[in-house]
């Protein structure tokens, strides 16, 4: 019986042994990906202990002894853009093969449901910039473009390695009909104006506050938090560690994030605006690099103030939020665009219009990632000037001047004296600036504009993009921390 046991035992001993030199990859790395052009791009996995791993991949051939916990990591050379498919070939005591592997733009997309919101999800509607209707419905029935890849990290895929590998999917079928609608358009029209492959990964969750998504040490790095002894709730690193740590560091080119609803129902403020600044700064970390883009979608018009809660609502709660968010333009290479115009229904949290949320998003990285002359941005509130019983306003991205989007007298613009009672102002465009006044404040001193749950201003640029809502009396202050 002892001979048995210890035959067994060898047998047992030796399956772990081999079990143990096997190379393993993470999930995100497979068939059909798209590596990051122009960047090192980062391949990594585990094996078994001082085990030397070999990647071939495009004429390059790679070596590394993994550690003494069996990782490894290794860096292939910045590769220019390929549509061709190649294999990537990864060995050690086994040999991984992967197949039609491109060479093109990454992205990483994330946020709450208006980010994770399916292409399958959208009804048929009007576009609000033609008469035509065309929705992602439309597009699911057309879609198959072999340049765009996705995946989707759901808060289970990452946990156990695919001996499959084919977490990667062509943009087209069942795989896009559950992908993020933001994110695909945001690919698609990236794919369009750079003509390179674009692949993007979408990693999100419906209802998911900001806190969820990065540890609780990268809110501890931030002095708002520690300085003031405020305790940061909400499960700091929930999501983070199934979600996003796995994802790093595959090599990407940036960010794309469309969450604050959750941060809306809590009435946050400036504490919202930190707390971005948090996860911002922690993920530039783990991806070892601190110019990631990051571009952001400002929360639509809503009724919060009719939700019932132990929260008290008002019609203001949701402007002081967009606000916290427009004050995260602060920290650098980050970029917003408005969604004031993008609202079917204010009693709709998911706006349908996610084809042109994915386009402005990529209005901010061609102009601020890849250096295009487009214009990427509505205007802006830079300052203001008190002239008698009026008050000029200046704006940045005014794209060679301002307009009425409909033609009718601007709206949503109200104006303040020392009593800081506001009153509706009527608003005249000058070039690239806005005279307001009121004949019921002779001695204005504040202005607002879109300062409602339920604005959906007229103001644009000739680029047609919406301005972005502000207040001038804006008590707040956010100051950045480089950490």
């Amino acid at each position: 019986m002892l001979k048995k046991l210890l035959a067994i035992s060898a047998v047992c001993l030796l399956f772990v042994l081999n079990a143990g030199a096997t190379v393993v990859l993470p999930k995100v790395l497979g068939n059909n990906m798209v590596l990051q052009r122009d960047k090192p791009v980062t391949i990594w996995g585990t094996a078994s202990a001082g085990e030397t791993i070999t990647v071939k991949f495009a004429g390059q051939e790679k070596k590394e002894i993994t550690d003494a916990s069996g990782n490894w990591k290794i860096t292939l050379d910045p590769m220019k853009a390929s549509a061709d498919g190649r294999e990537m070939m990864i060995s050690g005591t086994n040999t991984i093969k992967l197949e039609n592997i491109l060479v093109g733009e990454v992205w990483l997309c994330s946020g709450q449901s208006n980010m994770s919101y399916e292409m399958r999800k959208n009804s048929k509607v009007r576009r609000p910039d033609t008469t035509t209707v065309n929705t992602p419905i439309d597009e699911l029935d057309r879609a198959h473009n072999q340049q765009i890849r996705i995946f989707l990290v759901t808060q289970k895929n990452l946990r156990k390695p695919d001996s499959t590998h084919s977490g990667w999917d062509i943009a087209q079928g069942t795989a896009l009909r559950d992908f993020s609608a933001a994110g695909y358009f945001f690919g698609k029209n990236l794919n369009h104006d750079l003509k390179v492959l674009v692949g993007i990964i979408c990693s999100a969750i419906s209802g998911s506050r900001i806190e969820p998504w990065a540890p609780q040490e990268a809110f501890d790095a931030v002095p708002y938090f520690k300085d003031n002894n405020i305790k940061v709730d909400g499960d700091p690193g929930k999501l983070y560690i199934n979600m996003i740590q796995p994802v790093a560091p595959y090599t990407l080119r940036g960010f794309l994030w469309y969450q604050g609803e959750s941060g809306a129902y809590l009435a946050e403020t400036i504490g919202y605006t930190y707390k971005m600044e948090a996860l911002i700064n922690w993920w530039r970390k783990i991806w070892v690099d601190k110019t990631l883009p990051f571009y952001y979608v400002q929360i639509a018009p809503f009724y919060y103030s009719r939700a019932q809660s132990k929260i008290h609502f008002t019609i203001y709660t949701e402007p002081e939020l967009r606000e916290a968010q427009t004050m995260a333009l602060n920290i650098p290479h980050t970029g917003m665009i408005v969604t004031t115009d993008l609202n079917d229904s204010l009693t709709n949290i998911h706006p349908a219009f996610k084809w042109v949320v994915g386009r402005r998003l990529e209005l901010q990285a061609l102009a601020n990632t890849y250096g295009k002359k487009v214009e990427f941005s509505g205007p802006m509130y830079d300052k203001m000037q008190l002239s008698g019983n009026k008050i000029i306003l200046s704006f940045k991205y005014t794209d060679g001047g301002l307009v009425s989007h409909d033609g009718k007298p601007l709206d949503y613009f109200t104006i303040a004296g020392a009593d800081g009672k506001f009153v509706n102002a009527s608003a005249v465009i000058k070039g690239d600036k806005v005279i307001v006044s009121s004949p019921e404040v002779p001695s204005p001193v504040a202005a607002r504009f879109g300062w409602t749950e339920v604005a959906e201003p007229n103001f644009y640029n000739k680029s047609g993009l919406p301005a972005v809502p502000f207040r001038t009396d804006n008590p707040l202050k956010f100051t950045y921390t480089d950490n």
